[in-house]
């Protein structure tokens, strides 16, 4: 049963290419198993978060923190009478822009590309659903409905100011209303991915010793998850006790959010999807007590984590995989993959060119980026952070 406020199938905007839709499946739910099925989404399997991709076979992976994000999408969606398979198809593809090597590919193609209109991963997953896909005979990209685009490009909020170049280019042929709020599912997504990663890089920063679980039971929120299973488990197993510290932590986001977003949806008493997109402030997110909490932990992951003098290392040796592929593609686009050498032969200048290499770059595992790297350049290997 949904609530009024919900995305209804049977309302959808539909897709930019008329389809006969299926007599099995909403156009959510083709939504969905278009991007599980799509290259883009496989390619996840070997994109990291944070560590590179050989480092260890425990580390979330986009694949992985995807189908997370999803996860908790579909519980937030459910308990709030939403649309389950919307908010379940934005949080699956909400990753598939992210170059390799994370966060750390993205800032070096962003500098690379300073002169060609940017780099923005959220712009490049539109791209890749809306274009870079080429499976269908009738379509390039993925066709999904408007609502899953707009998820896509806005689920973060409203997207003003200078647009980043892959978005403005979709937006001035197909007006996904960038400046308003969207949907309630899209909402959902988002703070699904805040729970997940939030949740995951502590997991992952445990396992890779970068701190220890007495650094963790001493920051805000977890000091009380530790408590409480110490009290219900005296003398609990290491490993156990911190799995159980975890996922109370986890539920606790979780929680938060909800209640939170009841709350706010009793408040403004929307009627339709239209009246979220409109109300000028989110409806899901984090109570401010809890956004608080959650800046400490994020400012202890950045120090302890992210910029850990082995990753730093690390993210010194894959920025340079990228800004010497780049320019090697740019002076010797024939090094391109044969499929990729009809847009290369159509490119109308070098901006045209450089968002062609980018988009190509940007599709690498972090493997084959290492691996072309060392195939064109004759240098070595990576070096990873270490023991894990």
């Amino acid at each position: 049963m949904l609530e009024p406020y919900a995305t209804f199938p049977q309302r959808s905007r539909g897709r930019r290419v008329p389809e006969e839709e299926s007599a099995f499946r909403s156009c959510f739910q083709r939504d969905r198993d278009r991007i599980i099925h799509s290259s883009a989404f496989r390619r996840l399997k070997h994109k990291t978060q944070v560590f590179i991709e050989h480092e260890g076979d425990y580390f979330r992976t986009r694949l992985t923190h995807s189908i997370e994000v999803a996860q908790v999408a579909r519980t937030i969606a459910r308990a709030l009478g939403m649309n389950e398979d919307l908010a379940e198809a934005v949080a699956l593809a909400h990753d598939l822009g992210h170059p390799p090597f994370g966060h750390t590919g993205e800032d070096a193609l962003h500098a690379l590309m300073a002169g060609y209109g940017g780099f923005d991963h959220n712009a490049q997953a539109l791209k890749i659903v809306t274009s870079l896909e080429r499976h269908y005979a009738d379509f390039d990209g993925l066709n999904l409905t408007w609502e899953s685009l707009e998820g896509i490009a806005k689920h973060n909020g409203p997207v003003t100011g200078d647009l980043p170049f892959a978005l403005a280019e979709y937006n001035a042929i197909h007006d996904l209303e960038l400046g308003s709020y969207a949907g309630g599912e899209a909402q959902v997504a988002a703070l699904a991915d805040d729970i997940a990663y939030n949740n995951h890089d502590l997991h992952d920063g445990l396992r890779a010793e970068l701190f220890s679980t007495d650094d963790l039971a001493a920051l805000p929120l977890l000091d009380g998850c530790f408590a409480q299973v110490d009290d219900a488990y005296p003398g609990l197993n290491y490993y156990r006790r911190r799995h159980e510290a975890l996922r109370r932590f986890f539920g606790i986001l979780v929680a938060d959010v909800i209640d939170v977003a009841r709350a706010s949806l009793r408040e403004a008493a929307p009627g339709s999807v239209e009246d979220i997109r409109n109300a000028g402030r989110p409806m899901i997110r984090f109570s401010e007590a809890v956004w608080r909490d959650l800046k400490v932990i994020r400012e202890f992951l950045f120090h302890r984590m992210y910029r850990a003098p082995g990753v730093v290392v690390t993210r010194r040796q894959v920025t340079q995989v990228i800004n010497d592929l780049f320019p090697l593609f740019m002076h010797e686009p024939d090094l391109l993959p044969k499929q990729w050498r009809k847009d290369v032969a159509a490119a109308e200048g070098e901006t045209a060119l450089a968002r062609i290499v980018a988009d190509y770059i940007a599709g690498m595992t972090d493997r084959f980026a290492i691996q072309e790297h060392a195939r064109l350049t004759g240098s070595g290997e990576i070096v990873t952070q270490g023991s894990h």
